[in-house]
């Protein structure tokens, strides 16, 4: 088990991989495809990207190729507000790129790879050293990244040593593709009991740690390390759970679009609440609120909703929240 830090005043750090992404345009299947949008995609500047949204000051750290994919990703993310100064260019290596394929209505979404041997593969621990990481109130990784590469696994583990200066924040965020063969269960479930702060959706929980993981108790059984562990079901509920106590929050209906991204728009949601002292179950709306931001739209980052609906909504009684819709 951590030594738990407080979160303190200063940047929420997050750090991995950011890639060139294209998806059909209109969405529907790739193969039928004639247009591709270029956009990015990349979980960690996701969640900076929403914090910005919030007010939240954030910096992402990585490293793109010196190429015209790594430009964009550079000054898109930029452009969101968030601190890139600790962003690497590597005159060797390319910017990854991903493919979005997705199914009928925008529903299952399959995504393929195209990141083996990156600029930001080849990131190792040194990252950590940087000026950019210096007084994090918060570091925020993903399990990602310990797949990329041994060099980024090596980053992970740093981050997460017990004399660590800073509070982590970890998004289990299983990609099996990214594993190769390779076991992901017992990387993952270290690295994430490591952390002072997890998220984790209960379908990924399942599939890495078993059929007995039938509810979120069973998954804090299992993750009894992080003093906040956040378990989200789907569209139905996430329930955090802040040291024995449990907080459960509905989701809200949304009108889905495309349903990538919406993880990490809920990190970046509920660490907002969290660094703005909200009580837990305000946070959780706030992660729900901002999930919506990713679902309306087919890119991974999309705009807030309006700040009143935002306001009322955290205050709103438990029936006025279940039954809000959010167009």
């Amino acid at each position: 088990m951590s030594t738990h830090r407080p979160l303190r005043p200063g940047p929420v750090v997050c750090v991995g991989e950011t890639m060139a992404a294209l998806a059909p345009d209109p969405l529907g299947p790739l193969d039928g495809a004639d247009l591709l949008r270029v956009d990015i995609a990349g979980a960690e500047s996701n969640v900076a990207l929403y914090l910005a949204d919030h007010g939240i000051p954030a910096r992402w750290v990585s490293a793109v190729g010196d190429d015209p994919f790594g430009r964009r990703v550079r000054a898109r993310i930029a452009a969101g507000g968030v601190d890139v100064s600790g962003v690497r260019t590597d005159p060797q290596r390319p910017t990854g790129l991903l493919l979005k394929d997705p199914g009928p209505r925008g529903r299952g979404t399959r995504v393929h790879y195209h990141r083996a041997g990156s600029a930001a593969s080849a990131l190792t621990p040194d990252v950590l050293d940087d000026p950019a990481v210096a007084g994090a109130a918060l570091v925020h990784l993903s399990g990602i990244t310990p797949a990329l590469s041994p060099g980024c696994r090596a980053l992970v583990e740093r981050a997460l040593r017990p004399d660590r200066p800073w509070p982590v924040s970890f998004d289990v965020n299983h990609r099996p593709a990214l594993w190769d063969g390779r076991s992901a269960a017992d990387v993952l479930r270290r690295l994430a009991d490591r952390a002072d702060i997890v998220l984790v959706g209960l379908d990924e929980a399942q599939a890495l740690w078993g059929d007995g993981i039938t509810d979120a108790e069973r998954v804090r059984d299992l993750l009894s390390g992080p003093r906040v562990l956040v378990v989200k079901d789907g569209d139905r509920a996430a329930t955090a759970f802040v040291g024995a106590a449990a907080h459960s929050v509905p989701a809200l209906k949304v009108r889905v679009a495309e349903p990538v991204g919406a993880g990490d728009a809920f990190a970046a949601g509920f660490l907002s609440g969290l660094l703005r002292q909200l009580p837990v179950n305000r946070a959780l709306r706030l992660g729900h609120l901002t999930a919506a931001s990713a679902l309306r739209v087919a890119a991974d980052h999309g705009p807030l909703p309006d700040p009143a609906l935002v306001a009322a909504l955290l205050d709103a009684d438990e029936e006025t929240w279940r039954a809000a819709v959010i167009d």
